[in-house]
């Protein structure tokens, strides 16, 4: 894999991780109890983005980490996956 696949499915798969890490530690503006007006009460209370890009971040360094090793370290491929359905896999005989 070049470094080009890499870096792309590295800002793939930091996009999805970002959307997973965002809910965690959310504190919103009901938790505090201090609802400003004109806001709804569950908005989220300061901001929680830098926190969020960080684990992210760490999150995806740790997942390529572990994809490079599987495919460099183990020499393993996505061809050695197991297909969900079997036929569509074989190629025709002639």
């Amino acid at each position: 894999m070049s470094w080009v696949s890499f870096a792309a499915l590295f800002f793939a798969t930091w996009w999805v991780v970002l959307f997973a890490v965002l809910p965690f530690s959310v504190k919103t503006q009901d938790d505090d109890h201090d609802v400003t007006l004109g806001t709804v009460s569950s908005a989220p209370r300061g901001p929680h983005m830098l926190r969020a890009v960080i684990r992210t971040t760490i999150a995806t360094a740790i997942l390529m980490g572990i994809f490079y090793g599987l495919t460099r370290g183990l020499g393993l491929s996505l061809d050695e996956v197991p297909h969900i359905i079997p036929e569509a896999a074989q190629t025709p005989s002639q």
